[in-house]
């Protein structure tokens, strides 16, 4: 009976320590995310509100040096993750955060800032919402993943070949498949990053638990702009 009970204080112990060291995993998470965003948010206000730059880095060549970078940066990163100390990893994730904020800047110069500012508003509304349900659901969403993968692809196709076409009505249809796509994937992120947490807590590695979460606030941040951006293309009042 004493074994029994000195087992069972044990486990729970363990469970505590497991549920704590998981709420203090997501804060890293959500933190690096916000401060990732203000980053973005800062970046974006001031090239988008700067004539001068904004006729140097989207005019000619440098426009496509600019709206190509982040995406370039995602699968450096993805590359170099392994090699890099969390710290490293952290800079990384600012400094992508600061391009994409810059490669995005023109939504300053096509929407009025009040139409920015209430998309934003109604995305941070609905990426908690959608984020949470991910994280307290006790539904197995980890098959949405390939579908949602898939989406994005076909996502990334038809907006390429929409840049030859400029049609409207396609750019609509993607704005609206676009934000139904990244509202799923925030919820199937959120549980991702929870479970692999759960998976590899008792390994005890806390750079690699550091470096996860990195890569936790980088998915949940591709998230949060994509939504926000197809949001706006539907939402927003232009200039």
């Amino acid at each position: 009976m004493a074994d029994y009970e000195t087992t069972h204080s044990a486990a729970q112990t363990r469970s505590a320590a497991i549920d704590e060291g998981l709420r203090t995993h997501m804060n890293k998470v959500y933190s690096t995310m916000s401060v990732g965003l203000l980053l973005t948010a800062a970046a974006a206000w001031a090239v988008g509100n700067n004539a001068i730059l904004m006729q140097t880095l989207f005019t000619g060549f440098t426009r496509y040096i600019v709206m190509f970078a982040p995406l370039l940066m995602v699968f450096a990163f993805g590359a170099m993750i392994n090699k890099l100390s969390a710290a490293g990893a952290q800079l990384f994730f600012y400094t992508f955060a600061a391009m994409m904020g810059v490669s995005i800047s023109y939504i300053f110069v096509v929407f009025t800032d009040f139409s920015i500012v209430q998309t934003f508003l109604v995305t941070a509304i609905s990426f908690a919402g959608l984020s949470l349900y991910g994280y307290t659901t006790k539904r197995d969403i980890s098959g949405w993943g390939s579908f949602l993968i898939m989406g994005v692809i076909g996502l990334v196709v038809a907006m390429v070949v929409n840049i030859f076409l400029q049609s409207p009505a396609i750019m609509f249809a993607i704005s609206i498949i676009g934000v139904l796509i990244f509202a799923g994937l925030t919820a199937y992120d959120t549980q991702k990053i929870k479970n692999t947490y759960l998976q590899m807590a008792h390994s005890g590695d806390q750079e690699w638990l550091a470096k996860s979460a990195i890569m936790g606030a980088l998915n949940l941040y591709l998230d949060f702009v994509n939504l926000f951006m197809f949001l706006l293309q539907f939402m927003g009042n232009r200039e």
